[in-house]
């Protein structure tokens, strides 16, 4: 059964930051782009950042440009989100999606994704 599972979210002042990790489990994605999403109350689902599968191509979001910060371990069958500089318009519940084909291109759009975690709630107060 293949598994996504979100950790490191929390409650956090405004201008702190949190690192969320998504650990993977029941294939590997080492060739899967890999994407972080969020939804904060009352809105739909949207695109915070996504990285290929190399590693070599990272898209953002406008509104974490320069704050966030996406990596990957493929070793590890990990995706991170470091996320500087909070605010509270970040408070949402974050979630993390994978690609279900090898190799395919890093996109922005939640319906490119096929996996996806249950998320983690992220709370800044201000």
């Amino acid at each position: 059964q293949v598994q996504l599972v979100e950790s490191g979210g929390g409650l956090v002042q405004a201008g702190g930051s949190l690192r969320l990790s998504c650990a993977a489990s029941g294939r590997t994605f080492s060739s899967n782009a890999m994407g972080w999403f969020r939804q904060p109350p009352g809105k739909e689902r949207e695109f915070v950042a996504a990285i290929s599968w190399l590693g070599n191509r990272r898209l953002y979001a406008d509104s974490v440009k320069g704050r966030f910060t996406i990596s990957r371990d493929n070793a590890k069958n990990m995706v991170i989100l470091q996320m500087n500089s909070l605010k509270p318009e970040d408070t949402a519940v974050y979630y993390c999606a994978a690609k279900s084909l090898a190799l395919e291109a890093v996109t922005a759009r939640p319906n490119d994704y096929f996996y996806w975690g249950q998320g983690t709630q992220v709370t800044v107060s201000s």
